[in-house]
């Protein structure tokens, strides 16, 4: 295994608990505790992990990702906007997942009038929008995280490899050519990772403003990912800059 897919390896063990322990690691990984210092030192210099007495954690985000409820009311006539032109691409009969967050929640306000979806999602308040329509409805098993009103699961939890998504909405911290879609919570990115995995089209829904960001935790390089969904503030310099690569950039206009 190469030392960037073991510190891979290492941030989804991470992700699980609390805290995990050098000699975790060792047993784990089966390697030597030169080995697990070395990986543990290059990922907190890249600012993914805090060491502590005997071990280490996921280093939790300090800046950049505002609360859900700021989100929820942050530029809503953008995400308006984005949510109505990604249930475009919904056709009645479609298996679809849609992600936790502010901007993919008003794609569930738009498909109310589709017929016969199935509707994977993680998100708490989407789960609420959809609740009492005729949809079907496959609520992600797992832990809930609070401040996002989203639930995190893990395969041993949640079977994934029993899903066959034709589209996947989910959602990005940040957006840039050369690390491709970015998040700030390790759980939550390994669940778009497996979700990306499933899914016949996927969508990235985001308003411009996370676009030349990269935050905390990889996702998808851009090859991976079939449409970008954002608002008309892009800069069309950057929206040109991606025509080298198959992900389509869509324009949601203001409404």
């Amino acid at each position: 295994m190469l030392p960037s897919e073991r510190q891979n390896k290492f941030l989804e063990l991470l992700s699980t608990k609390d805290v995990v322990t050098i000699s975790e690691f060792m047993g784990e990984f089966d390697i030597s505790i030169e080995t697990v210092r070395r990986d543990l030192s290059i990922l907190e210099k890249q600012n993914k992990i805090e060491k502590v007495y005997g071990g280490a954690k996921i280093k939790a985000a300090t800046f950049g990702e505002s609360t859900m409820e700021n989100r929820m009311t942050n530029k809503l006539i953008q995400k308006e906007s984005i949510g109505k032109k990604c249930s475009e691409f919904i056709n009645d009969g479609d298996c679809i997942f849609i992600d936790s967050g502010s901007t993919t929640y008003h794609i569930a306000k738009h498909i109310m009038n589709k017929k016969r979806l199935t509707i994977i999602t993680n998100s708490i308040p989407v789960l609420n929008q959809v609740l009492n329509t005729e949809h079907e409805i496959i609520i992600i098993g797992g832990k809930v995280r609070h401040n996002e009103r989203s639930i995190v699961s893990y395969d041993y939890i949640f079977n994934f490899s029993q899903l066959n998504i034709q589209k996947s909405f989910i959602c990005a911290g940040g957006i840039t050519l050369e690390n491709g879609i970015s998040d700030f919570n390790m759980q939550e990115a390994l669940i778009r990772k497996t979700i990306i995995e499933r899914s016949k089209e996927i969508f990235v829904a985001a308003e411009s403003s996370k676009f030349g960001r990269d935050v905390t935790i990889n996702i998808a390089p851009i090859s991976k990912i079939n449409y970008i969904v954002t608002d008309s503030n892009l800069n069309k310099s950057i929206a040109n800059n991606f025509h080298k690569f198959k992900s389509k950039i869509i324009i949601a206009e203001d409404f």
